[in-house]
């Protein structure tokens, strides 16, 4: 291993692929201090968690992921300890020291390490976060996020968007929800999801060819239609 390599190679444990469905709840580890985290402690907490969470749920029932990134390089200036240290070393000319690691910089309340899971799985995933806790400086906060898994909708929201409801009279509604101005409904897409809306999009950009697009097939214009399924 080279001296800038960083010490943490996996950013996500547990069953990483399974669709946003299945893991409807989510904590979240918040730094409280503006700071630096070493690619040691993030490793170190990635297992912490990682162990916490097989022990109590089961390999198969979550889904850790590491958010912070380690890209800057740490350095230092060796000084030699031996006797007659004094003679042979300049002191502070010269001073730009060697790599010795890597470290991911973090801000005030920013994201550290997800847990996406069961909702009875919840607590373990409370408590997974709060052993991680202990493998990094400063101050951190876990938070019971009220999403719905890794997505950016509150889960009644995401139920209504992706699954439906009803309505005054007990009859079941269409999903549809209205997000930040756009209606539409959500549309699960791997790990997170997307809102599908009435937003007119470009047919080159869907790869569709289309009569108003002109004579030539192989090159579509700007011709529209509604990406609405």
């Amino acid at each position: 291993m080279s001296e800038t390599e960083a010490k943490i190679k996996i950013f996500d444990v547990g069953r990483k692929k399974v669709g946003v469905h299945q893991f409807p709840a989510c904590v979240h580890l918040l730094s409280l201090e503006k700071e630096q985290i070493s690619s040691e402690s993030l490793e170190a907490a990635r297992v912490s968690a990682n162990k916490h969470m097989i022990n109590s749920v089961g390999k198969d029932n979550f889904h850790i992921r590491i958010r912070l990134h380690p890209y800057n390089i740490i350095r230092i200036n060796k000084m030699l300890t031996c006797a007659g240290a004094d003679r042979l070393q300049t002191g502070m000319r010269g001073a730009y020291g060697k790599p010795s690691g890597l470290c991911a910089r973090v801000k005030i309340n920013q994201i550290m390490i997800s847990i996406r899971t069961h909702l009875k799985g919840e607590d373990a995933a409370v408590e997974a976060l709060r052993k991680a806790k202990f493998k990094f400086p400063g101050r951190q906060l876990v938070y019971v996020s009220r999403n719905w898994g890794f997505t950016k909708y509150p889960k009644d929201v995401y139920m209504q968007g992706s699954t439906g409801g009803f309505d005054e009279e007990g009859n079941p509604t269409p999903p549809r929800i209205e997000w930040r101005g756009a209606v539409g409904k959500i549309q699960p897409d791997g790990v997170g999801c997307k809102l599908i809306t009435k937003k007119s999009v470009r047919l080159s950009k869907l790869g569709i060819w289309h009569k108003s697009s002109g004579d030539n097939k192989e090159k579509p214009n700007d011709a529209m239609r509604l990406n609405w399924t």
